[in-house]
Parts: C-alpha cells; structure tokens; sequence
C-alpha cells in the first residue's frame, strides 16, 4: 500500500516536471521558423529554412544580398506567405490568422527601416507618433506628446519633437526611426540594416543603443545586417543564409572560428 502510494508521488512528480518543461520551452521560444519554402517563379528563395528565436535574445541574421533576409524577415510579420512550410509566433501560425488576429500580431512589432523612413514635411514628433494616430486605440494629445518625449529620451534625443529630418544627421535619424519604432512598447524589434550609412563612430553608437534597449527593456530583436562588426557588438545569436537555408547557427564567437570554408569565405569579404 505505501509502495504504491510511493509510485503514484513518483509518477505525479514526474508528470509536473514534464509540463514544466514543455511549458518553459513553448513560452521561451517567441518565433518558430519550420520547413520554410518560397519561391517567385522559378526563382527559388528559400529552400527550407528553419530558426528558432528566443525571449529576449538579439538575433543577427547574415548573408550575401538576396539570399532571401528580407524575404525571411516579411514572412515573420506576414507581409509575404510560405509556398509550404509556417512559422509561428508565440505558437500561432501567421498563414492561419485572419486579417484582424494579424493585425493584432504585428502590433508587437517595431521596425526600424534601413533609410529610416522620416516624413520630411513632418516634425520629428510627428514622425514618432505616426502608429499612434493611425492606431484603432485613441489615445489624448497628453498621451502622444508624453509617450514622444519617453521614447525621444529612450534613444538619446531628448527635447528633439519639433526638429525636421533635415535638421538632422543620419545617425540622428536611424534614432528617430528607432524611436518611432518603440513608440508602441513592442515585444520584437526588426532591424534592416540598421548601420548602413553611418560612418564607424556612429555605427557603435546604434549598435550600443540596441544592445542598451535590449537589455533596459527586454525585446527581442532580428538585426538584418552585412556589418559583422555590429554582429560581434551586438548579437547573442548569429543565423547565417546561404542558397536558401540557415547554414549555420551560433554565437558570434563560434562564426568567427568555425573552419567552414562557404562560412571563412563570406567573412573575408567583409575585412573583419
């Protein structure tokens, strides 16, 4: 009788840490990449790419141009829709949403464009502001201002609402996008090539900024980029494309030293 007893505890045991883990592994991986197939005629560009990305990792993905990273990343936030294959985002499908649910979903979205995307008859403040006003929540003028201003300081540009694009520099810019891109308190971050443009010290001083949000605020952001020194600034994660596939995962580390001649290859052409 206690035996048994004992078993059942055992059993009972057993099955709690089961779902425990099952659970802490569903709500630690946000975005599911699985079996990923794309192709626009005969053009194939993606041939089965699979990625996981974490809570509150920053992923960098890498690769030659068009080996598919913005189609990759368009697939995430359904701006494009696989040939087979899905992926998910906290485990819903985005093929199986409807109009309204992805909507919803990609209001946990920010992106920071590559040219960052300002409106150049609009102020600064107008720029950040543009998701809120066109949002379906309606939110007060005291609200918008204040919530402007938050972000404005998140990225280093206090007292800058009234400022025009053309008064600032590109780095300046990149931050504006990048502050407009917060304005909603996103839970993931995309980054196409967030230093493209920029000389070297600004280059650091975006790179330094995204690792600062990801830490201050805990999202987790996919940086598109050529630059492999903001991969080693930044990233926790690096998934490198190559004709259609991630060919590798790993640290930042881990790419640097790999052995791997397609992987030895794309690094020297970056002089890093």
């Amino acid at each position: 009788m206690h035996s048994a007893r004992h078993n059942i505890q055992i059993h009972t045991v057993f099955l709690f840490i089961l779902v425990w883990i099952n659970y802490t592994i569903i709500t630690f991986i946000m975005i599911e990449i699985n079996n990923l197939y794309k192709s626009f005629g005969d053009n194939k560009v993606l041939s089965g790419v699979n990625l996981q990305i974490n809570k509150g990792e920053t992923i960098a993905i890498i690769g030659k141009s068009g080996c598919g990273k913005s189609v990759l990343i368009k697939h995430i936030v359904g701006l494009l829709y696989p040939d087979s294959g899905y992926v998910k985002v906290e485990g819903q499908r985005i093929d199986q949403l409807g109009m309204k649910e992805l909507y919803k979903l990609r209001k946990k979205f920010g992106f920071l464009f590559q040219g960052a995307a300002l409106f150049d008859s609009m102020t600064v403040g107008e720029n950040i502001a543009l998701p809120l006003t066109e949002s379906q929540n309606e939110f007060s003028k005291s609200e918008i201002a204040g919530t402007i201003a938050e972000k404005l300081e998140l990225v280093g540009l206090p007292d800058t609402e009234n400022l025009k694009p053309s008064e600032l520099s590109g780095g300046m810019k990149k931050r504006v996008g990048l502050a407009r891109a917060l304005v909603t308190n996103p839970t993931y971050i995309l980054y196409d090539e967030p230093t493209t443009g920029l000389d070297p010290i600004m280059s650091d001083s975006i790179d330094s900024l995204i690792k600062e949000l990801s830490e201050k605020i805990k999202v987790t952001s996919v940086v598109v980029t050529h630059d492999m020194y903001s991969v080693k600034n930044i990233a926790d994660k690096v998934a490198m494309m190559y004709e259609g596939i991630i060919y590798f995962t790993g640290t930042p580390t881990e790419l640097v030293d790999s052995k791997d001649q397609v992987i030895i290859d794309f690094i020297k052409r970056t002089n890093i």
